[in-house]
């Protein structure tokens, strides 16, 4: 597979090219009798056909004969034909899109591998879907069995057009640019004068001045021949092989990537282990002995906003202040923002969100204290307003001495409007005014029925609500410091002042991101370099004329259509032009003494041949020398 074109190119020693109406040593149309044989009396067809095969990088294409009627292929010849069509350019571009279209469900449709919670969601709202869906493992598109599929097919077919396509590019280093064409004035660029320097100092100044310039160049008979953008190609196959570095680092990264997260109150911390994790998701290959040792803990949570202005609210500083330490090393202090994860141990720690804490103390029937700490809530809107749940699952018992456990709703605003101005939500998100309201029950909070329960929630179903006096009869709400009487002699839960926040924290660790990145750099390196850098020939023929004056010819080819072209054979040939300056003028009367034969093929074109005439290409005077930059100058 290749980005550039490759019908231009070039045998390891040197040999024309029979595709490259420049390189061929047939000067005329194939038809004409005198052309059709080279200088040995041999065709030119064959011997340019055999150097052309081996000028290109891509893989050859060979057509399979399965038309009716053709050659049966065997095995062998199947398996070559499959070969052949996997390694194409037109397939491996099938693939690639392919894999986009197998992208778009991984991204429009939950994913187990990201949130088991949603597709079940997804599930329950979509049940005639959700059979059709299963099937075709749209909730798993990333593992499935055709994805994976598209995945294998386009890495082998990147590698099998890769590999042929170094060899050959190699083979090129170490050959020579093709020798000049028979007439280089079918060339698109072109420029010729008449010098009285020797042929030979003439080949010699042009074979050093290319050189000077970064041409490969070399005396091929009576021409210097030269090349240059090998680079081009070069950038070719970098682009491609970094597409395959990065199909390894996203296969890599799956296989063996861990991630989860943790919700941490101020003055918590967090150990690296499975059971320190809230929820916890790896790859196939990734096993729980690849975990880590280090820790880290929450000093303090730093939350500023906008107080006024169409922003108020926003977010102004967002960070988390921690000591983390690794086994064998002192503590460190270090600070976590959004975007600016800590690296700790190989895996990094990405700041997630954050909410409020408020300190309850629980009390029972007998004044004894059962609970007191710290409850995270959860925010349902952008200035923190937040639920959650309290409960009491150990410990508590009534007045009487029964054993029984207690629940309560919670609502939390960290700045209350005021009583009687409208809905109990948060107007900011600073604790500027913190009220909040609690709905009590008590009973069985069924977290011994062996089924998961979320934290955050509360499962009413075998519990009997309190009614609570001064309050709404179910619910009351609480200023820092303030205390709720429970009905019937109890308890109490206090409101303490004490407001703590949290953090969430994310801990990933993802072995292919290094790679994924360099291998990304070096692709767009290697296609910057493959549109951008041109490969071009340059040929210079000197040979002495009948009249004795040497005859200087200059022209160009580049693989691709370059205004720069014309410039630079124009620059190269004043520089020429300097060391070998025009010889004067021959007289009008001395032309007309001239021989009939004097003028012959290699110093300048048939004038009378209609299919290769061109303006006089042999001036001679030095303003010859320009006629290139000039034409340059025009398409700029």
């Amino acid at each position: 597979m290749s980005t550039t074109d490759t019908t231009d190119t070039t045998h390891p020693t040197g040999t024309p090219d029979a595709a490259d109406p420049a390189n061929a040593t047939d000067p005329a149309n194939a038809t004409d009798p005198a052309n059709a044989t080279d200088a040995a009396g041999e065709p030119d067809g064959d011997a340019l056909g055999a150097a052309g095969a081996q000028l290109s990088t891509a893989p050859r294409e060979e057509s399979a004969e399965v038309l009716l009627g053709g050659p049966r292929l065997g095995v062998i010849g199947w398996i070559r034909w499959f070969w052949r069509q996997l390694t194409s350019m037109r397939v491996a571009l099938i693939l690639l899109f392919l894999l986009s279209l197998g992208a778009i469900p991984g991204s429009l449709i939950p994913q187990n591998s990201a949130n088991e919670m949603k597709v079940q969601a997804f599930k329950d709202a979509h049940e005639t879907l959700t059979p059709i869906y299963e099937k075709l493992q749209l909730f798993d598109v990333y593992s499935s069995v055709w994805f994976s599929a598209i995945y294998i097919l386009l890495f082998v077919s990147l590698i099998g057009c890769i590999v042929p396509r170094t060899w050959q590019f190699v083979g090129q280093l170490r050959g020579r640019p093709p020798g000049a064409p028979k007439r280089l004035t079918r060339l698109p660029a072109y420029t010729t004068w008449r010098s009285e320097a020797e042929p030979e100092q003439v080949r010699e100044a042009a074979l050093k001045l290319l050189k000077g310039r970064r041409f490969r160049a070399h005396t091929a008979g009576d021409a210097v021949a030269a090349e240059k953008g090998y680079l081009r190609e070069a950038g070719n196959l970098i682009f491609h092989v970094s597409l395959i570095v990065m199909l390894v680092a996203f296969a890599w990264g799956q296989l063996f990537k861990s991630e989860g997260g943790r919700l941490i109150v101020e003055g918590d911390g967090f150990s690296n282990t499975i059971t320190s994790y809230d929820d916890f998701k790896s790859g196939s290959g990734f096993g729980l002995e690849d975990l880590q040792p280090f820790s880290f803990k929450l000093d303090k949570f730093t939350g500023t906003y906008e107080k006024s202005g169409p922003q108020r609210g926003t977010p102004r500083t967002f960070e988390a202040a921690v000591t983390y330490s690794e086994p064998g090393s002192p503590d460190k202090k270090g600070v976590i923002r959004v975007n600016q994860p800590l690296k700790v141990a190989g895996s990094k720690v990405y700041l997630i969100s954050h909410g409020y804490a408020p300190v309850v103390t629980v009390r029972d029937g007998r004044g004894k204290v059962v609970m007191s700490e710290p409850v995270p809530l959860l925010p349902i809107d952008n200035n923190i307003t937040s639920t959650g749940a309290i409960k009491v699952m150990d410990g508590y018992r009534d007045k009487n001495g029964k054993r029984e456990q207690l629940g309560f709703q919670a609502f939390f605003v960290p700045t209350f409007a005021g009583a009687g101005k409208g809905t109990m939500m948060s107007q900011f998100p600073a604790v500027d005014f913190p009220v909040m309201a609690l709905t009590g029950y008590h009973g069985d909070l069924r977290v011994d029925s062996g089924l998961p329960q979320n934290v955050y929630q509360l499962d009413t179903s075998k519990m009997k609500q309190f009614s609570v006096a001064g309050g709404t009869g179910k619910a009351q709400r609480l200023l820092p410091g303030e205390t709720m009487k429970l009905p019937n002699g109890a308890g109490s839960v206090t409101f303490e002042k004490e407001i703590r926040e949290w953090a969430s924290f994310q801990i990933s660790e993802q072995p292919g991101n290094g790679l994924a990145l360099t291998g990304a750099i070096a692709a767009i390196a290697g296609l910057a370099g493959s549109l951008f850098i041109q490969r071009r020939r340059i040929w210079v023929r000197a040979v002495r004329g009948a009249d004795g004056v040497t005859v200087v010819e200059m022209a160009g080819l580049g693989r691709s259509e370059s205004a720069r072209l014309p410039e630079e054979l124009a620059e190269l040939a004043a520089t020429l032009h300097a060391q070998a300056p025009a010889a004067p003028e021959v007289p009008s009367d001395a032309a007309a003494k001239a021989p009939a034969g004097a003028s012959s093929d290699s110093a300048a074109p048939d004038s009378t041949d209609p299919e290769t005439a061109v303006p006089d290409p042999s001036p001679t005077t030095a303003e010859a020398a320009a006629e290139p930059a000039q034409a340059g100058e025009a398409d700029k």
